[in-house]
């Protein structure tokens, strides 16, 4: 058994909206990237793992307890950061900070000064006065402040500017290397990449594929937009074999997937003067990689 184990949930709200003969295991020292559209079951799969859902059928462990019968014990050790946060919002953030410490009885705090600094959070302002991704960085907080050995994240990012989008990634990795257990679940494809040992694919409440995160790195596709130095060049690099698309006189659109070394040399060497890159989204993913029908 792995340190958070998934057997057979079903969930079914009707109309085809839950979750459906769902399995997974998460290694102990493993970041797991949940990803999936919204709307997908990653939400929903998260508040079975905290004990907030009872499965229809199918049971769910963490560290081998049952995530129905002792969610209390589990949630007294378990980081957790809900996709919806909610806070006590008279109380300014130290305060309620420190309420969340006694609760867990945590004695320090130190911890919890260094991640306030670190996500730039004014601990003295009411948290009725913050907006969204301040609050955000209040649930972070929350989630690293007790140290703890397993960490569940639903959309963790959510509001954040990019800067603390690149302080979050940091953590992450941080926590990863002392051998945290981390399920991160998002729809950003990009932020599970850069921190996600395996990555599972939730589509329409179905886990359409588990893989490896370098496996599915090579193979999501990039469209390059191509900017060449006159019509001849662009001309040109239309019959270099390349999957190219013409968007005018001195533009091509291209699309690459796997490896792109030998792409950029060809496209530097053959006249383009610029190239822009556009990630293919989560939807374009299935799409390309899993077909329509996630198969």
């Amino acid at each position: 058994m792995g340190i958070i184990d998934v057997f057979h949930i079903t969930k079914d709200y009707g109309g085809q909206r839950g979750i459906f003969d769902l399995s997974f295991h998460v290694e102990e020292g493993e970041v797991f990237g949940f990803l999936g559209p919204n709307g997908a079951g990653k939400t929903t799969t998260i508040r079975h793992l905290m004990g907030f859902v009872r499965a229809d059928m199918g049971e769910c462990f963490i560290k081998g307890k049952n995530c129905w019968d002792e969610a209390s014990l589990i949630q007294k050790k378990l980081g957790y950061l809900p996709g919806e946060l909610s806070l006590l919002e008279h109380m300014e953030a130290w305060d309620f900070l420190e309420f969340v410490a006694r609760m867990r009885g945590q004695r320090s705090m130190r911890r919890a000064r260094a991640l306030a600094e670190r996500f730039e959070l004014d601990v003295s302002q009411k948290i009725r006065r913050m907006s969204k991704g301040t609050k955000q960085k209040v649930g972070l907080v929350c989630a690293f402040m007790h140290n703890p050995d397993v960490l569940i994240l639903d959309e963790p990012t959510s509001g954040l500017d990019p800067l603390m989008q690149s302080r979050f990634v940091e953590l992450l990795l941080e926590e990863k290397d002392m051998g945290k257990t981390i399920f991160l679940s998002s729809h950003m494809l990009d932020e599970i990449e850069k921190t996600a040992d395996r990555i599972g694919i939730l589509r329409e409440g179905r886990l359409a594929a588990v893989e490896d995160a370098a496996k599915l790195r090579q193979n999501y596709q990039k469209t390059y937009v191509l900017t060449f130095d006159g019509p001849a060049a662009a001309e040109a690099f239309l019959r270099r074999g390349y999957s190219c698309e013409r968007l005018g006189p001195l533009q091509l659109s291209a699309r690459v997937r796997g490896p792109v070394a030998e792409f950029l040399q060809d496209a530097g060497s053959g006249g383009a003067v610029s190239i822009d890159v556009k990630t293919e989204s989560l939807e374009e993913l299935f799409m390309h990689y899993y077909g329509r029908d996630g198969q």
